[in-house]
C-alpha cells in the first residue's frame, strides 16, 4: 500500500536531527549522491521523536523516533529540540524479497510534503 494518509494530531513531534538532503551510497563508486524522486527533484529527510500527547487519567505513552522523507527543502528554522507539524503526512509500506521470492525485510516509511512549526507547547493545530 502506498501513500496512506495519516493524522498525527495526537502526537508531539520533536526534531532530533535537523532536515538535510537525503543521500545514498552509489553501489558502483561507493560515493554519496543526493536522492531524487522520479521527477528529478532533490529529496530531504528529517528525524523526529513522535510521542503521544498525555491524556488526563492515563499513563503517558512511550515515544518512537521516526525518519520522514520530505518532498522539498523545508527551509531554515527547524533545529534539534524544536517542535514541528508535518504537512500532508503519509505512510508507506515496503517489502524486499530474495531471488527465491522469500520476504527478507518489510516495514513502514513516512513521507510528507513539508514541515511547519508546531503551536504552543509543541501541540498540533489538529489536536
Amino acid at each position: 500500500m502506498q501513500d496512506i494518509s495519516i493524522n498525527l494530531g495526537n502526537y508531539r513531534l520533536m526534531v532530533t536531527e535537523a532536515p538535510t538532503m537525503k543521500m545514498r551510497e552509489n553501489a558502483q563508486t561507493g560515493e554519496l549522491e543526493t536522492v531524487t524522486n522520479r521527477k528529478g527533484e532533490v529529496q530531504f529527510v528529517v528525524v523526529l521523536f513522535a510521542k503521544p500527547i498525555a491524556q488526563p487519567g492515563k499513563r503517558p505513552g512511550k515515544g518512537e523516533e521516526i525518519r520522514v522523507n520530505l518532498a522539498a527543502d523545508p527551509g531554515d528554522g527547524f533545529e534539534e529540540g524544536g517542535y514541528v507539524e508535518l504537512i500532508n503526512p503519509v505512510l508507506n509500506t515496503y517489502e524486499m524479497r530474495d531471488d527465491n521470492g522469500r520476504i527478507t525485510a518489510s516495514g513502514l516509511w513516512f513521507k510528507a510534503d513539508g514541515l511547519k512549526p508546531a503551536g504552543q507547547r509543541g501541540l498540533s493545530s489538529a489536536a
